[in-house]
């Protein structure tokens, strides 16, 4: 294991009615709120009523930003800063799931600059300061509610980067599985993925003693593959959603990469795909990840071996270690393609024509990756293999 500090400053407010937790945590940071949400699904679900409602008791002055994509963009980050500085807003509540609260992330930041966003996510610029801001989170996926990490898109020019900053951990978020009930069932899919990816990116590394964090890994991993397809049948479950909920959140809040670094690889590379093709984020990693993980594989095997027989319960019984890792692999690709993920590129009416300029931007900071450092050529080979 590897000498570590963890640093997480996030108020969790978790469980039915915690709404209600509004009242208690906004009155601490002022009276000028800027609301942030995406596309109008909190308005037909009744939530944006209750929120509005509950910041008008507390005599709050509002303003909103509504019409975050889901691959948040630079240009909705900009309209969110340019209102902060000209209404001199004093909080921030987003409300919705990891792109509206990544955009948030983007918008306190660059609030407290005086330059370009853009030079924040491209960490030209480094933030030491950002508005206060926090969340009522509508969809278990990214993790974003108890993080300080942030992607955003320049569409202008196809970039799509991740970046982050200790001023950039939400001030709280409130998550009540109740209002990711009306979360339709691909977005659901997505979700679970998204999650289960972000397990993955941890779990490849070459970091020896870490026994604790492999099971945390493991245990994450298996409660969503044997929740998913229970959810899937009865989205309104709150058992269900609670348990998808929590597990998207603690996949991706620092505590299973304590004493090592994870490999970020795959994600790097659906950045690229989906910067020039604009496909749903979780999509772009399930054809992905099966794929890198194939490309890898005896670069420590042993590794694909543990995730196949412990989270895939693959028999190892007279295999050697290249059929038991291989069956591991399937088996992912099986389970997410039982509950509705896409495995190919092609199901996003992607061809090979783009791979040479995805794999271009994927390169832009250079070889990359922490279990295995990828070249242009590894990327190529993985995008090909995907289509």
């Amino acid at each position: 294991m590897e000498k570590f500090t963890y640093y997480n400053p996030t108020k969790l407010i978790f469980g039915k009615g915690q709404l209600e937790q509004l009242k208690n945590e906004v009155p601490q940071y002022g009276k000028k709120v800027l609301l942030v949400y995406g596309g109008g699904s909190i308005k037909r679900n009744g939530l944006y009523d209750e929120v509005v409602k509950t910041l008008n008791e507390l005599d709050t002055e509002l303003f909103e930003l509504s019409g975050v994509e889901p691959n948040p963009r630079l240009t909705t980050v900009q309209r969110g800063v340019e209102i902060c500085k000209e209404q001199g807003i004093d909080f921030i509540l987003a409300v919705g799931g990891g792109s509206v609260i990544d955009c948030t992330k983007a918008i306190a930041a660059g609030a407290k600059y005086d330059g370009d966003a853009w030079d924040i996510v491209t960490k030209k610029h480094i933030p030491l300061e950002a508005l206060p801001f926090g969340t009522v989170l509508t969809l278990a996926a990214t993790g974003s509610e108890m993080n300080a990490g942030s992607v955003i898109t320049n569409w202008e020019t196809n970039e799509k980067y991740g970046w982050g900053s200790p001023a950039t951990f939400p001030k709280f978020s409130i998550l009540d599985p109740v209002n990711t009930f009306s979360v339709p069932k691909d977005h659901t899919v997505y979700g679970m993925v998204d999650m289960m990816s972000h397990v993955f990116e941890q779990y490849f590394h070459h970091t020896t003693n870490t026994p604790l964090q492999d099971r945390f890994c493991e245990s994450l991993l298996k409660t969503v593959i044997d929740t998913a397809p229970k959810l899937l049948e009865d989205l309104e479950n709150y058992e269900l959603r609670e348990t998808i909920l929590y597990s998207g959140t603690i996949a991706l809040n620092g505590q299973l990469q304590m004493g090592y670094r994870g490999d970020w690889a795959s994600h790097n590379i659906e950045h690229a795909v989906s910067a020039v093709y604009d496909i749903p984020h979780a999509g772009g990693l399930a054809i992905i990840f099966p794929n890198w993980m194939k490309h890898n594989l005896n670069e420590n095997i042993t590794r694909f071996v543990q995730l196949a027989v412990n989270v895939f319960d693959v028999d190892p019984t007279n295999k050697d270690d290249q059929t038991i890792a291989l069956e591991g692999i399937e088996r992912l690709r099986e389970f997410w393609s039982s509950i509705g993920a896409p495995s190919r590129l092609k199901d996003y009416d992607i061809t090979d024509e783009k791979i040479d300029l995805m794999a271009d931007k994927a390169m832009v900071n250079g070889p990359f990756g922490n279990f295995k450092k990828l070249e242009k050529e590894d990327v190529v080979a993985i995008l090909t293999a995907s289509l």
